[in-house]
């Protein structure tokens, strides 16, 4: 086979991989992903006006000072060190495209503040005033992604909805180990955190079935942490809302530790009713019942702390919770500080006198 030949087969088989490419990061569904792609393409732009060029320029000289090109235009000069119009090229362009992806970088990294609202439905429609954002709680698991509404008082595993062209407020974070939750029809990643709470401002602009994924990696499970995400019209959201909540389950407590446990492939699954303050007691690692919440301790900490009264309140997690979470011996812990009565609050010590 000629290598002319084989050159013409490379061609079509290489259109054919690039054919299983999904250009959604392109051709993105909502507003905040437009932006997006918008500002990554005129990122490179600018860099390409001095890309091309400079590969242009390379390729030419390259050609015209070839040793066989014999032109008196192609005169060997060793004693040239300087020129006062390349200079000025050499340095004016790229101050110029740096200063233009300066301002770029600056307007769009506060326009596009993950936390900041959302201020229009798309480029065309401003947002109505009064418009109620939709709050998701999302909370990463091993392996699997969990949903929680608390307006509608429902939550689901491996799949979320909501109305088309209406803003989206998601507070995010983690169980065990760093995630990030990532729609890229939507928007861009967003890191999840065991402990800690980001949030992400979107919303969705047209109507579909799109594919939520993990985009950090976290372990074993972490190829099938996939996600749907529906964008609905508002009757067919009511719908949605309305088919989770017939499903009878209730995610209590206790159910979300079971939950919790690591699994692979986690078919979807609604719940129709939801434990009150369930996401808070999991963004501060209190879901346990024995557990003190992170945001009682650092309430306290402000304060100043409780004083040695304080370090003898101390508990231990049940046999059944050591074996969940893969601890062997029994650890005691501070379950809970107290201000001891009649001091004021004022530390005491273990005997009942002041510090």
């Amino acid at each position: 086979m000629s290598m002319k030949m084989l050159r013409g087969l490379l061609i079509p088989a290489l259109a054919l991989l690039l054919s299983g490419c999904d250009a959604v990061l392109l051709s993105p569904s909502g507003d905040i992903a437009r932006q997006q792609r918008d500002l990554i393409i005129i990122s490179v732009v600018l860099m390409l006006i001095i890309i091309v060029p400079v590969i242009f320029m390379i390729l030419a000289f390259a050609w015209k000072y070839r040793e066989s090109n014999k032109a008196a235009h192609a005169e060997y000069d060793p004693d040239w060190n300087h020129s006062t119009v390349l200079e000025l090229l050499i340095w004016s362009a790229p101050l110029l495209i740096i200063i233009a992806l300066g301002a770029v970088t600056w307007t769009s990294t506060h326009k596009l503040d993950p936390y900041r609202p959302v201020e229009q439905v798309d480029h065309a429609r401003a947002l109505a005033p009064g418009t109620k954002p939709l709050v998701v709680e999302v909370v990463a698991l091993d392996w699997k992604w969990l949903f929680l509404y608390p307006e509608q008082g429902i939550a689901t595993v491996n799949e979320m909805a909501a109305p088309v062209d209406r803003p989206i407020e998601f507070h995010i974070t983690a169980s065990t180990v760093m995630n990030a939750f990532f729609v890229p029809s939507l928007a861009g990643m967003i890191y999840a955190m065991p402990g800690m709470e980001t949030k992400l401002n979107a919303v969705m602009n047209k109507t579909g079935d799109f594919e939520g994924i993990s985009a950090n990696y976290s372990g074993a499970g972490f190829s099938d942490m996939r996600f749907r995400f529906h964008s609905l019209s508002d009757a067919d959201f009511d719908a949605w809302v309305a088919k989770a909540k017939a499903s009878g389950d209730q995610l209590g407590r206790e159910d979300y530790l079971k939950l919790e446990q690591p699994s692979e492939k986690e078919p979807v699954h609604y719940y129709g009713t939801v434990a009150p303050g369930l996401y808070n007691a999991i963004l501060n690692r209190c879901v346990e019942s024995n557990r003190m919440c992170v945001s009682d301790m650092m309430a306290l900490d402000a304060q100043g702390g409780q004083g040695v009264v304080g370090a003898y309140n101390v508990t231990s997690l049940d046999a059944a919770t050591r074996a969940r979470v893969g601890i062997a011996d029994e650890k005691r812990y501070v379950g809970a500080l107290c201000v001891a009565s009649g001091t004021g609050g004022q530390p005491m010590t273990p005997a009942g006198r002041p510090l």
